[in-house]
């Protein structure tokens, strides 16, 4: 009995050093500077429990060492890498992209969560190649012209919907208002579906959206960190980054959609048919490639970053204009003259014309990016040869994870004077060139960059261009000046909404 508390306690001593204390020293042994991190939790025990936001955590980690290129943190027992020297950006996600090919796994996929998995944004190596340029043409010049119209349809069905409560000023929630409009854009342009979630706010799909979008549960939380620290551990625990009901849901949505399309010989010209295509295809030829699960995968993904990173978009740039009135007013005349000139119908032309809706775009975008980071892990060795006196060459083993501080560059008053300013004037054309583009990155960089990037503005622009000819977006009591950031969300969620008013501009 003794002898087996002896060795039981000797496993767990090990345990401990081998998975808590054992990593924390790795980049101060090659010679990087690097955090004081805590065992087992690294740099992330306040994140972990709620102390700080994710956006504070990266933050705090970026002006460690303000004058480095490069700096090591730990998320929980893992080495990380954070880079900070534009230069080193180009270098790592362009020039030597074929070293840094992937995304960090959030779950291991394969024998996790293979839904998750197989979607663009987690698979790997030789099968992102393949799919990524299978998924391309979904998000051309001409196909966005094509899903125009729908997109015009929800953002026209979204102003209607409260000009019928002919009051003076109407209070909504953003977050609450802009999902169910992104929802109802993803529901149309990709699934061929036509919901009103306004109208009919408690309709299935947008439901299931939303739980499949939430990752602010604590309970969550934890298995994505038990997921991150022991990974051979969702072998057995079966961590899945999408549950039942919305899971068997959208799983038997569009199932049932791509039966019918063969069935009836449906075509419509969005992605679920252009992976369609590249199945039937690929099984003409006698390959083995895009399978049923794979279509279902890569929707889900739409859907999840495009209900997200959109209504985030929305939420915030309404937040903005209702601030700063000048800035609104100034957008107000820029849309009532465009929509002057294309005679009283919104087209697609006449949404990119307009130059200073993208500079609003884009400044929100620099001052609240929907994920404060982006990864990229090591796929073969790779040296970081020194530039600066105190710098030696610096191995990245392959395995080895890379950050990308979105956020952080982005309020680097080394780019960007005075960033907590809201200022579009950045992006104007005499400004814009100014920019270092390894600065501003909202969508990614390099190959990888987001492709939905081109949609998800256009979707925010024609919002506001049918929401501004009716209405003034203002504070109101309920309005919480300055934003307060959720401790519960891994990407720039507001804590607990954000409370504007409508005022009518027909009264």
């Amino acid at each position: 009995m003794a002898l087996s508390l002896i060795l039981l306690g000797l496993v767990v001593v090990f345990v401990f050093y081998y998975y808590g204390i054992r990593p924390m020293s790795y980049w101060k042994k090659r010679g990087a500077k690097q955090s004081t991190p805590v065992w087992w939790f690294g740099d992330n025990l306040r994140n972990v429990f709620r102390k700080e936001t994710v956006v504070d955590l990266f933050k705090r980690i970026y002006n460690m060492e303000p004058n480095s290129r490069y700096f090591g943190f730990y998320q929980f027992n893992l080495p990380t890498l954070m880079l900070k020297d534009p230069k080193l950006l180009k270098q790592i996600t362009v020039k030597e992209f074929d070293h840094f090919t992937d995304h960090r796994r959030i779950v291991p996929p394969y024998y996790s969560d293979p839904l998750w998995g197989r979607n663009l944004f987690s698979l790997e190596g030789q099968e992102w190649k393949t799919m990524r340029p299978i998924l391309s043409p979904s998000f051309t010049s001409n196909k966005m012209k094509i899903m125009f119209n729908l997109m015009d349809d929800c953002a026209e069905n979204l102003v209607n919907y409260f000009l019928k409560n002919n009051q003076d000023i109407v209070e909504v929630e953003m977050v609450n208002v802009s999902t169910r409009f992104a929802n109802d854009v993803i529901a149309t342009t990709a699934f061929g579906v036509k919901v009103d979630s306004l109208d009919e706010p408690n309709n299935e799909f947008y439901k299931m959206g939303a739980e499949v979008t939430d990752f602010s549960s604590l309970k969550k939380n934890l298995e994505i960190a038990r997921a991150f620290v022991f990974p051979e551990s969702t072998k057995y625990f079966k961590v899945k980054m999408y549950e039942n009901p919305p899971r068997q849901f959208f799983t038997d949505l569009i199932e049932n959609n791509l039966k019918l399309r063969e069935e009836k010989g449906i075509m419509r010209p969005d992605m679920i048919h252009l992976l369609m295509e590249a199945k039937n295809g690929q099984n003409q030829k006698g390959e083995n490639g895009i399978t049923n699960n794979d279509i279902i995968a890569q929707a889900l993904i739409f859907f999840f970053a495009g209900f997200e990173s959109v209504s985030s978009l929305i939420t915030f740039t309404a937040y903005e204009l209702a601030l700063h009135p000048e800035i609104q007013n100034r957008l107000r005349e820029e849309i009532v003259e465009a929509f002057q000139e294309c005679k009283g119908k919104w087209n697609y032309e006449a949404l990119y014309k307009m130059k200073y809706i993208d500079m609003v775009i884009s400044e929100c975008l620099r001052k609240w990016p929907n994920f404060p980071n982006m990864s990229r892990v090591c796929t073969k060795d790779f040296v970081i040869e020194p530039e600066l006196p105190d710098e030696k060459p610096l191995l990245i083993e392959k395995g080895t994870l890379l950050e990308l501080p979105i956020i952080c560059m982005h309020y680097d008053p080394k780019y960007f004077p005075d960033p907590e300013r809201f200022d579009p004037e950045r992006f104007s054309d005499e400004n814009k060139d100014k920019i270092d583009p390894n600065t501003y990155f909202p969508f990614g960089l390099g190959p990888r960059v987001c492709i939905g990037s081109r949609f998800a503005l256009m979707e925010a622009k024609i919002l506001f261009a049918h929401l501004l000819l009716s209405f003034e977006i203002v504070p109101i009591k309920k309005t919480l000046i300055p934003m307060k950031l959720s401790k519960k969300h891994f990407n720039v969620h507001p804590d607990d909404g954000v409370n504007l008013g409508l005022k009518s501009l027909r009264l």
